[in-house]
C-alpha cells in the first residue's frame, strides 16, 4: 500500500508560502507517494488547487494529517498541529529551534521524526536542499525592492535635458546570500553599491559584483571565518573600530540594508540611533534581521518606523514570503531534494538511514526524544523539572505551571553556531540568512 505525504496550509496568517508545488507533487508520486494537499495551501504562492490535482495530489482537508506518513511544512508545527500527526510520521520543515526548547518537547511527545531543514550541511550534496539560500537570495532581492519602494527618489543615474538625476547611493552590511543578491539587484537598478563583512572572502565576492568594500581588515578580520564559511562573532574591540569605520559613510548613504545574523543569538547590533541620526531625511534601511532583535536600532518586527530626522527604518516580518510566488517553488524543490534520500525507491517507502551524515545533521526528534545534540540536554532538563518537582510538594505547582520559563532561561550562547545571516532561516528567512555562495543563499545574511 502507497504511503500517504501530507501538505497542508500553514496556520501563521503571515506565512503564505506552502510545501510543494505541482512540479515536486508530480515527481513524488512518480517515487510511489499518496500526495494529499490540503485545500487552499497554495493560494497565498498563487497555486490553485486545480494545478496540484492536475499534478496528482489528492486536495483534502487538515484532519488527513491523521494518516499522513510524511508532512511537508513550512514552519514548525504547533502544538495543536501535532495532536493531528501520526506518531511514527515524518515532518519536515524549517523548525526554528533556537530559543524555543518547549516546542522542541513537543515534537518529540508527538512521536514525530522531526527534520530541520535550516540545519543542512553546507557540502556539494546538499547544495539543492539548501532552504537558507534559497530563501536568504529572495529575500536580499525583495529588501532593495522594498527600499526602492520607501525611498522617494529614483535609483539609477539619470541624465535628461533638464538635468541629472544622482544616483542612489546603496550599502549593504553582512555579504552572505542575501547580502550578496542585494548587491547585485542593486547594482542592476543602477545604484552605487558599497558593501561590508567581517568575512575576508567577502571582500573579492563584493568586487566581482562591482561594488565597493568597506572593513577594518586587521588581524582577526583576517581570521573571521569558520572553515564552514559562516562569520565568526567578532570581538567588542573589533565591533567598535568597524562602527567607527561605518558611521562615518552611513552618514553619506541613502539605503542601508542589514543581513547580519548568528544562528541561536540575537542579531548583532550594527545600525546605532546616532548613525541613524547622522542620515540625510528621507534616507531607508532595511533590516533583515528584526525578527531576531535587528541589526538596526530602532526597528520595530512588522512595522516601519519613521524616526524624528525622517528617515524610514523598514522591519518587514518573513521577507521571502514576500514574493511567496518564487520562494515556495524554490523551498519544494529544497524538500524534493532531501526527501528524495530518504526513500527506498525499490521498495517505494521511506527508508531513513540514520547513519546518512544529512540525517544525522537535520533531525531534531526520532523515537519519542530529542535527538540532534545541540538541543538534547535542554530537552533532558525540561524532562527532569516535574521529578524535581515532586519532591518538593509545596512548590510543585508553580514549576509545573512554568516549563516555559524554565525552557527560556537557557542560554543560547551554549549552542554552537549556524550558519550566519540567515533570514530565515528565516527565516528566516530570515536561512538568513551566510553562505560563501557563488553566486547569491539567508546568511552572513538574514
Amino acid at each position: 500500500m502507497p504511503q500517504t505525504i501530507f501538505v497542508p496550509l500553514e496556520i501563521d496568517a503571515n506565512e503564505p508560502r506552502v510545501g510543494a508545488s505541482p512540479e515536486t507533487v508530480k515527481r513524488l508520486v512518480g517515487l510511489g507517494f499518496d500526495v494529499v494537499v490540503e485545500a487552499g495551501a497554495g493560494l497565498g504562492s498563487r497555486i490553485v488547487d486545480a494545478d496540484f490535482a492536475a499534478a496528482g495530489a489528492a486536495i483534502g482537508k487538515a484532519s488527513d494529517a491523521g494518516r499522513a506518513d510524511m508532512v511537508l511544512k513550512v514552519r514548525r508545527p504547533s502544538e495543536a498541529e501535532l495532536k493531528g500527526y501520526k506518531s511514527g510520521s515524518a515532518v519536515i520543515a524549517i523548525m526554528d529551534p533556537y530559543g524555543n526548547d518547549a516546542a522542541v518537547a513537543a515534537l518529540a511527545r508527538a512521536g514525530v521524526t522531526a527534520f530541520a531543514m535550516e540545519f543542512m550541511p553546507r557540502i556539494t550534496r546538499a547544495q539543492v536542499m539548501d532552504v537558507l539560500s534559497s530563501q536568504a537570495n529572495l529575500a536580499g532581492y525583495q529588501a532593495v525592492i522594498d527600499a526602492a519602494a520607501e525611498y522617494d527618489r529614483a535609483l539609477p543615474m539619470m541624465m535628461t535635458a533638464a538635468g541629472t538625476v544622482p544616483a542612489a547611493k546603496v550599502f549593504v552590511m553582512g555579504v552572505g546570500v542575501a547580502g550578496l543578491q542585494a548587491i547585485a539587484t542593486a547594482r542592476r537598478l543602477g545604484a552605487v553599491v558599497t558593501a561590508t563583512d567581517v568575512r575576508p572572502a567577502a571582500k573579492e565576492q563584493v568586487a566581482s559584483l562591482g561594488a565597493k568594500f568597506i572593513a577594518v581588515e586587521d588581524e582577526e578580520f583576517r581570521q573571521a571565518e569558520t572553515a564552514g564559511g559562516y562569520a565568526k562573532e567578532m570581538s567588542k574591540e573589533y565591533q567598535a573600530k568597524q562602527a567607527a569605520l561605518t558611521a562615518e559613510h552611513i552618514a553619506r548613504q541613502d539605503i542601508v540594508i542589514t543581513t547580519a545574523l548568528i544562528p541561536g543569538r540575537p542579531a548583532p547590533r550594527l545600525v546605532s540611533a546616532a548613525m541613524v541620526a547622522s542620515m540625510k531625511p528621507g534616507s531607508v534601511l532595511v533590516d533583515l534581521a528584526v525578527e531576531r532583535g535587528g541589526n538596526v536600532e530602532g526597528a520595530e518586527a512588522g512595522r516601519i518606523v519613521t524616526t524624528a530626522n525622517g528617515v524610514k527604518i523598514v522591519g518587514h516580518l518573513n521577507v521571502p514570503g514576500r514574493v511567496a510566488a518564487s520562494a515556495s517553488l524554490l523551498y519544494a524543490k529544497n524538500l524534493y531534494a532531501f526527501l528524495e534520500t530518504l526513500v527506498d525507491k525499490a521498495g517505494k517507502q521511506l527508508s531513513i538511514n540514520r547513519e546518512d551524515e544529512l540525517v544525522k545533521a537535520t533531525m531534531l526528534t526520532d523515537g519519542g526524544k530529542v535527538v540532534h545534540a545541540a538541543f538534547a540536554d535542554a530537552a533532558a532538563s525540561m524532562a527532569a523539572a516535574p521529578v524535581a518537582a515532586a519532591d518538593k510538594p509545596a512548590k510543585a505547582a508553580v514549576a509545573a505551571d512554568k516549563p516555559a520559563k524554565a525552557a527560556a532561561a537557557k542560554k543560547p550562547a551554549k549552542k554552537p553556531l549556524a550558519a550566519a545571516d540567515k533570514p530565515a532561516k528565516p527565516v528566516a528567512a530570515a536561512k538568513s540568512s551566510s553562505k560563501p555562495a557563488a553566486a547569491p543563499k539567508t546568511g552572513g545574511d538574514a
